[in-house]
């Protein structure tokens, strides 16, 4: 399963939970039993924030396809010649040695949303999810015009 269907299944999933929660929560707010009016309010909260949390994660997936693309097509995608395993992660020492060259260019051109970009694939490929991330979020920010946070 691609990872376009398995983000559109568990949007579904999410979607049926939501209807299915919220019919409950009403059920509960309806008695008007302070209790059941408290699980019933909190029966509502925890699904937006599931909601929230899924569309937060789709859009960050949708504007890093979009900067794979853009980098794809214009060559700049950096080339993947670190070895990878048997279980096709790559070798962790290799992306180490690796790893500089996309620190220091990122130090070089801090407000070029490719090199921040490029950061990111490098810490990905570290195993480094959390800076990962921060890095491609910084990527995309810069991309828009919009100020990043650290």
């Amino acid at each position: 399963m691609t990872g376009r269907a398995a983000a559109l299944v568990m949007a579904l999933l999410l979607l049926l939970y939501v209807v299915l929660v919220g019919q409950r929560a009403w059920l509960f707010v309806a008695t008007g039993e302070p209790v059941a009016v408290v699980l019933g309010v909190a029966l509502v909260v925890l699904p937006v924030l599931g909601v929230w949390a899924l569309v937060a994660e789709l859009r960050f997936g949708l504007r890093t396809q979009q900067i794979v693309r853009e980098l794809g097509s214009a060559g700049e995608l950096p080339v993947d010649e670190v070895p990878r395993r048997a279980s096709g992660r790559y070798d962790r020492e290799a992306a180490d040695a690796a790893f500089p060259r996309w620190a220091a260019e990122a130090e070089e051109a801090p407000g070029d949303w490719r090199t921040w970009f490029r950061l990111g694939l490098a810490y990905d490929a570290c195993g480094d999810r959390r800076r990962a991330r921060r890095s491609i979020r910084r990527a995309i920010a810069l991309r828009s015009g919009r100020a990043p946070s650290s």
